[in-house]
């Protein structure tokens, strides 16, 4: 559970007048871009900025931005994996905001909604201002042009991916920039992108070529980010008309797809790729981890990370760890008791099934824990039915030996927001969505060398959509790219073949299919598992539009279905 006391953190000055401008509907800045070539000299032309005075003061109104980014790394997954069929959560009481994203009854007033819809617009206003002030300190002569490139281009890199998010989780947004615009007037899908591919465009020409840190922004990790952003509206998002044929069905609707979007995906993951900067980690293993952030092993895959330090540091700590791994050892076995995770693996069978399919991968391991050893007691202790399901491993700082994870308290491992298995996944898919599956086999495989299985000559779009779970279940990508492959409804339906679905996991005390007593903790997991089963419908397409973060009305229109 992350923290109730960072619930409502504190907010830059630009943020809370943004904060104010919603409740009163429009937001407008203006200011004129210079076009000044990259020589350096710069003659004062404008009026002085107060905010900004010279590079220094420029990049730091630009790093402001992350006060808002920082309280969503843990809260992300409690919309995009918890709307899956991957993740249950026990965080709470059943009413709290986990277990009702968990099981598909999310209102406009459930916290995460609540919380990554402000935060992000939050952010956005951040950007804005960093825009408008840094641009007339240039003008000014305030600010050298790298001060510049190196201010405006973050800004923009992360009002790109701000928008990225809204826009899959949500839809038509409203959209606004330092040029104007408005807080409560959604714009259609495709103008919500082509100023997302605006902004990380100009991200791309202003940001420094990647240097080995994935903390700053850099010209590789704008152009990962554009071919995310392609391949997302390549697969043609749906409109508020479509969802709302659909909102109360049970049935997906037809997967489409625009080919000249595809090919751009191709193009900017290329460029990443050939820039020779980045690779991947030979030990897939020593991807996560406090000792294995900002490339502390400069293998060079990490493109772009969230820097954590701490909840007493930052705007609030990564709750990734706290959230998977809240009570170590405490599964009821040798005397210690027995506690909830705030976040479960949904079932034996995500482990079981893939152990069954590929059963030399090596992320297999890293990805679920079946069985750890506490160093304190030197005892084993099991996550597998009829004692407990699997462990997220990825929650789990995975630099400690067995596991034995102080995260859960420090709170300080950075969020891995963007990878460069990522970039090579992106190109192999599009590849197969435009035919050309032969070509895809060479980047798709460097994922399956790494993880010792079988190569193919030309992968299929089933085992490209099977290789996202191999490579990046519980990164926070399940529920975004069911949205992409209009397959939302049928995978979280999928909960209907795992074991404790079955009506004999009901009640605790009786005796399950398995032949053991069903304990509380599994009569839990099968109530989660049914009401994901019975309640996801056509409307889980989008997110509800929520209230402000003191519950005020944001008067934006509803989407269909809440």
């Amino acid at each position: 559970m992350e923290n109730v006391t960072n619930k409502h953190s504190v907010l830059t000055a630009s943020a809370v007048w943004f904060f104010a401008a919603l409740a009163a509907g429009f937001v407008s800045l203006t200011a004129s871009c210079s076009d000044s070539d990259d020589s350096g000299d710069n003659t004062p032309t404008g009026v002085l900025s107060e905010v900004v005075t010279d590079d220094a003061t420029a990049v730091a109104l630009a790093n402001g931005v992350y006060s808002h980014w920082q309280p969503l790394s843990s809260s992300f997954s409690f919309i995009i994996e918890l709307n899956s069929n991957k993740l249950t959560s026990f965080e709470g009481e059943e009413d709290e905001a986990g277990p009702v994203n968990s099981r598909f009854e999310q209102q406009r007033d459930t916290w995460y909604q609540v919380k990554i819809f402000n935060h992000l617009l939050l952010g956005v206003s951040n950007d804005n201002e960093t825009v408008s002030e840094v641009t007339k300190a240039y003008e000014a002569g305030q600010v050298t042009r790298s001060g510049y490139a190196a201010a405006v281009g973050k800004a923009k890199f992360l009002r790109g991916l701000a928008y990225l998010y809204l826009v899959q989780l949500w839809g038509e947004v409203p959209v606004f920039t330092e040029e104007g615009g408005s807080t409560t007037d959604r714009l259609p899908i495709d103008d919500v992108y082509a100023q997302i591919v605006a902004d990380l465009t100009d991200a791309e020409t202003l940001l420094l070529d990647y240097n080995g840190d994935p903390v700053t922004p850099s010209r590789q990790a704008a152009q990962g980010l554009l071919a995310r952003a392609y391949l997302t509206w390549g697969d043609n998002p749906l409109s508020s008309e479509q969802v709302a044929a659909i909102a109360s069905s049970q049935t997906d609707p037809a997967f489409s797809k625009t080919d000249a979007r595809l090919e751009k995906a191709v193009e900017y993951a290329d460029k990443v790729i050939n820039s020779g900067l980045l690779k991947l980690d030979p030990d897939f293993s020593k991807l996560f981890g406090r000792d294995y952030e900002s490339n502390k092993r400069g293998t060079d895959e990490h493109l772009f990370t969230i820097r954590h330090d701490g909840d007493r540091n930052d705007a609030q700590g990564n709750h990734q760890t706290h959230c998977s791994w809240t009570f170590p050892f405490l599964n009821g076995e040798n005397g210690r008791g027995f506690s909830e995770n705030h976040t479960e693996v949904s079932d034996d069978d995500l482990y079981d099934n893939w152990k069954a399919e590929q059963p030399d991968d090596k992320r297999l391991a890293k990805t679920y824990f079946t069985a750890l050893v506490n160093p304190e007691d030197n005892l084993a202790y099991h996550y597998y039915s009829p004692v407990y399901t699997p462990i997220n491993g990825k929650g789990v700082d995975q630099s400690y030996t067995n596991a034995e994870n102080l995260e859960i308290t420090f709170n300080s491992v950075d969020r891995i927001e963007l990878r460069y298995a990522e970039v090579l996944l992106i190109k192999a898919e599009a590849l197969v969505q435009l035919g050309r599956n032969t070509e895809a086999a060479e980047p798709f495989n460097l994922l399956r060398q790494r993880a010792g299985i079988a190569t193919v000559e030309a992968p299929s779009f089933d085992q490209i959509k099977r290789e996202w779970d191999y490579e990046f279940t519980y990164e926070q990508k399940s529920l975004l790219n069911s949205l992409r492959w209009k397959n939302l409804i049928s995978s979280v339906r999928e909960v209907a073949h795992y074991k404790h679905f079955d009506d004999s996991y009901t009640t605790a005390g009786v005796v399950g299919k398995d032949g053991n007593e069903v304990s509380s903790f599994f009569a839990k997991i099968h109530k989660h598992l049914v009401a994901k089963y019975n309640n996801v419908r056509g409307r889980h397409y989008r997110q509800p539009i929520p209230t402000g973060l003191s519950g005020e009305d944001l008067n934006i229109v509803q989407n269909p279905g809440y």
